[in-house]
């Protein structure tokens, strides 16, 4: 069987499992020929198809995400190394990225409440070269991908990542004030439904917050003042259904909020000044 005959069976099989099978099939194969998927359709769909190709399709066949089988996934243009214990990075979170931008200008310090695998911070000390940052998480399986992710990006001289955990009192007086802080934080209620994939695959230390899921915002925004500097701004990821809650949050904490769409037009940040 050539590449092309062994995508086409794959993506079939995957299709009672995958909304995206046919992108899937083909990511997998790119990854069992060590190519990526652009020259793998130019040049390699005639040629036999590698006998590892099998296995990986089956770990995908039982909901295993894709990023996991890669090794990797893709954010804000840019590849980063993920790992079983360490949340994916989502398109909807380039959100917070852009805000922060926008926002910013070209120095200061940045702090990353949650790291994971380091994408929101890297990403944006990547497009700002004078900036420094700190990414921290209490997950012992995060913070050596976040390292790992600063090597590549040769930014491991500008990112600081540091185990630390936002619900212990005093994390100002240990790192000091930020002009910028960004936080994707676990914001999903404890019964919400999930797919197989994120359900059973990632970590829910990174998804749960109680059953409002607000629990790690009421732990997070009461810190931010002692942690930005006068006129520093606060950039949240929230649920698209959650402006109003955590927006409530915000300004009984004495913050002026505003509200960040995705792509997709549903609420997804939240600015804090």
């Amino acid at each position: 069987m050539n590449v092309g005959e062994a995508i086409r069976e794959a993506a079939a099989r995957l299709s009672a499992t995958s909304d995206t099978a046919r992108l899937d099939a083909e990511l997998l194969m790119a990854h069992a020929l060590g190519t990526d998927r652009s020259a793998m359709l130019l040049r390699a769909m005639t040629g036999p198809a590698p006998a590892e190709f099998g296995a990986l399709v089956e770990r995908r066949e039982h909901r295993e995400p894709v990023a996991y089988i890669l090794g990797e996934a893709e954010f804000y243009g840019r590849s980063f190394v993920v790992r079983p214990g360490v949340l994916i990075p989502r398109g909807d979170s380039e959100t917070v990225v852009d805000a922060a931008l926008d926002l910013l200008g070209n120095e200061g310090r940045i702090l990353d409440l949650g790291t994971g695998s380091g994408a929101l911070l890297l990403t944006i000390l990547a497009e700002r070269p004078a900036m420094t940052g700190v990414g921290i998480d209490t997950s012992l399986a995060a913070l050596p991908v976040a390292a790992l992710n600063a090597a590549r990006l040769d930014l491991e001289d500008r990112a600081h990542i540091l185990r630390g955990d936002w619900g212990e009192a005093g994390l100002a007086e240990d790192l000091g004030r930020f002009d910028l802080v960004i936080s994707n934080p676990p914001y999903v209620e404890t019964g919400a439904v999930l797919d197989p994939d994120v359900r059973d695959h990632e970590p829910s230390s990174a998804l749960f917050a109680g059953e409002e899921g607000l629990d790690d915002y009421r732990a997070i925004i009461p810190q931010l003042g002692k942690l930005l500097v006068p006129g520093g701004v606060a950039v949240l990821e929230i649920g698209h259904k959650q402006a109003s809650a955590v927006g409530a949050i915000a300004r009984d904490s004495g913050f002026t909020v505003a509200v960040r769409q995705d792509l997709g037009g549903r609420d997804r940040a939240l600015l804090l000044t």
